[in-house]
């Protein structure tokens, strides 16, 4: 990083010195005020009662008051000086203790040790809320690091898969050159599919990830009858009753990601369903003026853990794989990325009997007049 070059000094010598100059200037205008009041006061003569002392005695001046009284105030300014630099150094020491161990963590954390943590003690104070910030930044920034991993690790499999898969299709027809090779291209052109499929849902999460969502005002229930009309056609093949409750929810957003999120949620609910199930859409404003998105279906039985791990990359609705092989697991990370740039919440809880309730909860806007 380059800095503008400039005198090095440290926090402790700054303090040290700023110290020692407020105790001196204290000081100085102390001995000032008493000089300006000594200045001031009338001459008076001096005399004794005893009449054998009246020839010894020396009656002092003024001016020499004042003299004796400049010299007292220089040696007591030059004390002042050194107590405040001797005693500022060690209280500033004192006071940037917890800067120390913060600098130290730092430079650790730096070297790449993001398991680090400062664990700050003493007083509640601005450095120790200052550490507890800072541990609170590293929790975070580990947990998004393990996420990025994990990530790359699934994204990498889930792409070798079907690579995989067509190099061994491709050596048994090799092997074999009496094989039927229209069953071995439409194989291929399945695997291939799906790879493709994959690498576009990717596409699609790296694009949401590199956006900022437009604020234009766009209705949210507007949205979700356009996904379950889009959505009904499939439900009907799967026999699963998709109904919708839409009331007016209006919101500042992205109309295109908002609608990537609905229809992502709406076919969630119908795919991942039994047969002769049902999935809910309900669309409306909260008391507090939010607008709500909440969408609840039949289906597999969930933990709380569970759901709420479903927003991690690659994990479905029966874990990382499924027996129907629909979907690539990037549906609800989507979504719940979709969420965060729009400033909103994401909730995903198990239904009693099976299934999930999802709820998304985005700020309102006033309905115009």
């Amino acid at each position: 990083m380059n800095r503008r070059p400039g005198v090095r000094i440290s926090a402790r010598s700054r303090l040290t010195l700023g110290y020692a100059v407020f105790l001196v200037v204290a000081g100085l205008a102390v001995l000032v005020g008493v000089y300006v009041v000594v200045r001031f006061i009338p001459p008076y003569p001096l005399t004794t009662d005893d009449p054998s002392l009246r020839d010894q005695v020396s009656i002092t001046a003024r001016g020499e008051i004042l003299r004796v009284l400049v010299e007292i105030s220089l040696w007591v300014l030059a004390a002042l000086a050194v107590i405040g630099l001797t005693g500022g150094w060690f209280l500033a020491g004192w006071v940037l203790r917890p800067l120390h161990r913060i600098d130290a963590a730092v430079r650790v954390v730096a070297a790449g040790r993001l398991d680090h943590r400062i664990h700050p003690t003493g007083p509640d104070d601005e450095f120790r809320r200052l550490a507890d910030a800072f541990d609170h930044m590293l929790d975070r920034l580990q947990d998004a690091f393990a996420a990025q991993e994990r990530f790359a690790a699934n994204a990498s499999h889930e792409l070798r898969t079907p690579l995989a898969i067509t190099a061994t299709m491709i050596d048994v027809a090799r092997r074999d050159p009496g094989h039927d090779h229209t069953v071995l291209l439409e194989r291929l052109g399945a695997v291939n599919a799906r790879a493709v499929g994959l690498t576009e849902a990717l596409l699609r999460l790296a694009d949401v990830d590199a956006v900022t969502a437009a604020s234009v005002p766009v209705d949210l229930a507007g949205i979700a009858r356009r996904a379950v009309a889009d959505a009904e056609e499939e439900a009907r093949e799967r026999d699963v009753a998709l109904d919708l409750t839409a009331f007016p929810a209006p919101v500042l957003g992205d109309d295109e990601l908002l609608l990537r999120l609905t229809d992502n949620l709406v076919r969630n609910a119908v795919r991942h369903n039994v047969r002769g199930g049902n999935a809910s859409v309900t669309v409306g404003r909260d008391r507090d003026g939010s607008a709500l998105l909440r969408i609840t279906n039949t289906g597999t039985a969930h933990t709380a853990e569970g759901a709420a791990r479903l927003t991690e990359p690659f994990l479905r609705g029966e874990g990382r794989t499924r027996r129907d092989g629909d979907g690539y697991g990037l549906g609800l990370p989507l979504v719940a990325r979709v969420v965060d740039v729009h400033e909103g919440a994401l909730d995903v809880t198990p239904r009693e009997g099976g299934g999930l309730t999802v709820t998304v909860r985005l700020p309102g806007r006033a309905q115009s007049s």
